[in-house]
C-alpha cells in the first residue's frame, strides 16, 4: 500500500502523542538513486535502490531520543514510539534542547522557486552507460593515458517531509545528476590518476561526457615523473579544485557546536579580523538549481542569507536551536538532521568574495612556489589552528609551471594562512560552495 510522506509523517507524530512524548518531530524521506560504472567500454556494475525512511525524535521534558525505520507499518510506527519514549525518559538531561516557538516557524512550508527539481524524465540506464562510456573513451584517448579506473554516471531523486507537535509541516523534493572519470597514466611504480567530474540539479547543466573524460586524462598524464619539492617556506597556489576546503576549516571553527564545547580556534574570534579585508564569506541557501539551497531548516526555521565573514571580520556563528541558546544567542536557521539523530548545525551554499585576477596572475605573482591540485589526509588542531596536509601539484619558478611534484607536506596555523590568502577569479559559481584559486605565503614545506 501506498503512503504519501505526509501522511506518514504525520501518523508517526500521532504514536508519539500516544505513547506519551510531550514534543516530537518527525523527518521521512523517499529516494530513487541509480549508478552506474563503465570499465573498458562494457558495463561494469549497474545499481538501483528506492526507499523509504522515518525518523522520530521525542522530547520528555529536557531529555530526548530519536530512532529510525524503513520499515512504514502502523505497527512499526507504535512500536518506534514507545521505544523512543522509554529511551527518552532514560536520557540526561539536556536544558538546552526544545522544538522551535510556533512563532519563530518559517511561513515558507515548500521549495517553490528555488529549482531544486528536474521535472524531466529519471534517465534510462541505457543512457548513464553511453554517458559514462564516452567519458571513458575521452579519457583513453588522451595519449599517455594506460586504464581508466572509474567512469560512472549515477541520478538520484529525493523527497524530504517535515511535521512536528510545535505545528510545522513542510517539504520538497530534490534530484540529482552526476558523471565523473578517475584516468591512469604511466604504469608501474610511475602510475599516476587524477579524476574530474560534474554533479549538478538538472540534467540539462551537465558537462558534456568528452569533456569530462578528456579533462580527465589530461590531468593524469600532467602528474607523470612527479618529484619532491624542496623543503623550506614558499607561497602556495590552492588550486580552485581545492580551495574550498580552506574556507571549510573556517566554517567547521565558526560552527555553533564546536564554539560552545570550546573546541574552536575561532571561540573568541568574534568581531576579529579573519581574513583580508574586503573579502566576505556569504551563505545563500536561496540560489537557484543548487545543491546546497534549503527552504527552511531541519528545525522549521525559514533559511536566509547572512554574513558569516563580513569584510574580513567574523561576525558570527553557525547555529541550530540548542547551540544558540547554549550561547545566548538565537538560531541561524542552520540546522540539519537525518533519519535516525538530533538536529545539529550545517552550512548551506557558501561564496568567498571572488578576486580580479586570473589564477595564471597569481601563479606569476607568486614567483617560486607550489600550486597544489591534489591534498590527502589531514592533522587539524581544532583548539590552535595549527595545519598539516600531504598534498601534490606542479611547483611553479618564475610564475611559470616547471614539473609536477607529490610526496610533500604543506604546514601551517589556518589563523596566519586565513589572514593572507588572496583570491583568483575562476570560481565556478554554480557548486554549493564558490571559493576562487587561494594564493597562500609563507607555508613551510617539507619535500625533499
Amino acid at each position: 500500500m501506498t503512503h504519501s510522506l505526509e501522511t506518514l509523517s504525520h501518523a508517526l507524530l500521532d504514536a508519539a502523542k500516544a505513547a506519551g512524548a510531550d514534543a516530537a518531530d518527525v523527518l521521512a524521506v523517499q529516494g530513487t538513486s541509480v549508478s552506474v560504472d563503465v570499465r573498458c567500454g562494457t558495463l561494469e556494475q549497474a545499481e538501483r535502490s528506492e526507499g523509504v525512511e522515518i525518523g522520530l525524535r521525542v522530547l520528555m521534558g529536557q531529555r530526548q531520543a530519536s530512532v529510525s525505520a524503513s520499515d512504514i507499518r502502523a505497527e512499526t510506527m507504535a512500536e518506534m514510539a514507545e521505544r523512543a519514549v522509554a529511551m527518552a525518559r532514560e536520557a540526561p538531561d539536556d536544558p538546552f534542547i526544545g522544538l522551535a516557538d510556533p512563532a519563530e516557524l518559517s511561513e515558507v512550508r515548500d521549495a517553490a522557486g528555488l529549482e531544486m527539481e528536474d521535472a524531466s524524465a529519471e534517465p534510462a540506464p541505457d543512457a548513464l552507460q553511453d554517458d559514462a562510456a564516452r567519458a571513458e573513451a575521452a579519457a583513453l584517448a588522451v595519449e599517455g593515458v594506460t586504464q581508466v579506473q572509474a567512469a560512472s554516471a549515477g541520478y538520484s531523486a529525493r523527497e524530504v517531509r517535515m511535521a512536528a507537535t510545535n505545528g510545522f509541516t513542510g517539504g520538497y523534493r530534490r534530484t540529482g545528476r552526476s558523471l565523473s572519470c578517475v584516468a591512469i597514466a604511466g604504469s608501474g611504480t610511475g602510475m599516476e590518476r587524477d579524476y574530474d567530474g560534474d554533479s549538478r540539479v538538472f540534467q540539462a547543466d551537465l558537462r558534456d561526457a568528452d569533456e569530462i573524460g578528456r579533462i580527465a586524462g589530461a590531468r593524469a598524464v600532467e602528474r607523470l615523473d612527479a618529484r619532491k619539492p624542496p623543503t623550506g617556506a614558499y607561497p602556495v597556489l590552492f588550486d580552485e579544485r581545492i580551495s574550498s576546503s580552506l574556507i571549510g576549516h573556517l566554517l567547521a571553527a565558526a560552527n555553533g557546536t564546536a564554539v560552545a564545547r570550546g573546541a574552536s580556534w575561532l571561540r573568541d574570534a568574534a568581531g576579529e579580523q579573519v581574513l583580508p579585508k574586503g573579502l566576505s564569506v556569504i551563505e545563500d541557501p536561496h540560489r537557484k538549481r543548487a545543491t546546497g539551497s534549503r527552504p527552511f531548516d531541519a528545525e522549521g526555521l525559514r533559511t536566509q542569507t547572512r554574513g558569516i565573514v563580513q569584510d574580513g571580520t567574523l561576525i558570527g556563528w553557525t547555529l541550530d536551536l540548542a547551540t544558540a541558546r547554549k550561547l545566548g544567542l538565537s538560531s541561524t536557521a542552520n540546522a540539519a538532521r537525518g533519519t535516525g539523530g538530533a538536529p545539529s548545525p550545517s552550512n548551506w551554499n557558501i561564496a568567498l568574495t571572488r578576486g580580479d585576477k586570473s589564477r595564471e596572475d597569481l601563479m606569476a605573482e607568486m614567483g617560486t612556489g607550489l600550486w597544489v591540485t591534489s591534498m590527502i589526509g589531514a592533522t587539524i588542531n581544532p583548539n590552535t589552528g595549527d595545519y598539516s596536509r600531504g598534498a601534490s601539484g606542479l611547483w611553479v619558478e618564475n610564475g611559470v609551471p616547471q614539473y609536477p611534484v607529490n610526496e610533500c607536506t604543506i604546514a601551517g596555523n589556518l589563523r596566519q594562512m586565513l589572514r593572507t590568502i588572496v583570491p583568483a577569479n575562476d570560481a565556478r559559481p554554480y557548486l554549493s560552495r564558490v571559493v576562487p584559486s587561494l594564493l597562500v605565503e609563507g607555508l613551510t614545506l617539507a619535500g625533499s
